[in-house]
């Protein structure tokens, strides 16, 4: 499985309603995510595509993949006050959220979502 395309109407209805309570708003998923604020120009973008693309399949089934790209989706970039791309935005069923900036190695994403993510 390839890690999935969100509009805004998309990450409402699959990720949270942020329109509601943009401040406190609550991650409606049944497993964690990843969602990957990305743009089809960016070289850094282009070098997370091909390991986010592995970790959809490796994990399938435990961890949703999913990506935003800022040009298309500017009403999310502005919502979640996105500087940096790639940004990663990681939620979990508990309800806890984070951010993570730019890139990074494939065994250190690996690493984090093993012993963070998946806990």
């Amino acid at each position: 499985m390839k890690p999935v395309e969100l509009t805004k109407a998309d990450f409402i209805q699959k990720v949270g309603n942020f329109e509601a309570d943009p401040k406190d708003w609550k991650y409606i998923g049944d497993k964690p995510c990843i969602v990957d604020f990305q743009a089809p120009w960016c070289g850094y973008c282009k070098r997370l595509d091909p390991i986010l693309d592995e970790f959809a399949e490796t994990y399938d089934g435990k961890l949703d993949i999913y990506k935003v790209n800022v040009d298309d989706e500017e009403a999310l970039e502005t919502a979640f006050n996105i500087r940096t791309i790639p940004t990663l935005l990681i939620c979990k069923p508990d309800g806890t959220k984070e951010f993570m900036l730019g890139t990074m190695p494939k065994h250190e994403l690996k690493k984090i979502i093993e012993e963070n993510i998946l806990k």
